[in-house]
């Protein structure tokens, strides 16, 4: 009887197919490399490529509605991006007139903790529901725990309209 040959590890025969399997893996793990890396660096870095506009102008009314100093809440309609979906938020601030032809525009929104304010015209302030918090109508505090006046937010007048940027 014969007995099984053992394979001859040092022949040309076997060094070239290991060779060629060492080659084959590597090509196969830098190609799985490649792909990752473009997945990871293509996550990391298309935020900073899109075409995000971050000065965008809203139509916030017409010139014609606004009173001099007294403010006029407006919902603003904002489209933004989130992922592959379009999303339109609202958000409500505050439009004053004033006698010069400007405009001012102001966050609807308490510095305290965050709650809708609203004007009340009988006493000519702007109030917080939550905690008490009073400010003049161009956002200035008298009174409560707000601690810094309501935010104010870019506004140009564009012909007829009042534009407010967010």
């Amino acid at each position: 009887m014969s007995q099984p040959l053992e394979p001859d590890y040092d022949s040309p025969e076997v060094h070239d197919r290991r060779t060629w399997l060492r080659a084959t893996i590597g090509v196969i793990v830098a190609a799985i490399s490649s792909v990752l890396g473009i997945v990871a660096g293509g996550a990391v870095l298309s935020p900073s490529f899109s075409s995000r506009k971050d000065d965008a102008w809203v139509p916030a009314g017409r010139v014609r509605d606004l009173q001099d100093g007294v403010p006029v809440p407006v919902t603003l309609r904002v489209r933004r991006q989130d992922g592959y979906y379009d999303t339109v938020d609202q958000q409500v601030v505050f439009l004053i007139g004033s006698a010069d032809g400007g405009v001012k525009a102001l966050s609807s929104t308490c510095t305290h903790l965050g709650c809708r304010v609203s004007y009340d015209p009988d006493s000519k302030t702007i109030k917080c529901p939550c905690h008490g918090g009073v400010y003049t109508p161009d956002g200035k505090v008298i009174a409560g725990p707000p601690p810094r006046p309501l935010p104010e937010l870019p506004a140009r007048i564009d012909g007829s309209r009042v534009l407010v940027q967010v």
